[in-house]
């Protein structure tokens, strides 16, 4: 899965909803560290401020908590949103 250029949707919340599903699916679990900036960058052939949005989005949503020097991971699944 992976952001589709032609789609009007901006790509920042394309790739935040991309996350946010291997998130759900368990491809991501709590406590585990996301891709870095520059692996998500080449996966999904987009530039680094698209992915600061959509991980910016992530963890405003509560999915994500960012370290400072060691990275951002997975918040423990209470933390998620519900619904």
């Amino acid at each position: 899965m992976t952001v589709d250029q032609l789609d009007p949707t901006p790509l920042w919340e394309q790739l935040a909803a991309i996350l946010r599903e291997r998130i759900r699916s368990g491809d991501l679990e709590p406590r585990q560290v996301l891709p870095s900036e520059s692996q998500l960058q080449q996966e999904h052939g987009v530039a680094r401020g698209t992915v600061r949005r959509a991980m910016q989005a992530l963890g405003e949503e509560g999915w994500t908590v960012t370290v400072q020097g060691r990275g951002t991971f997975v918040a423990p699944r209470e933390s998620w949103p519900k619904g």
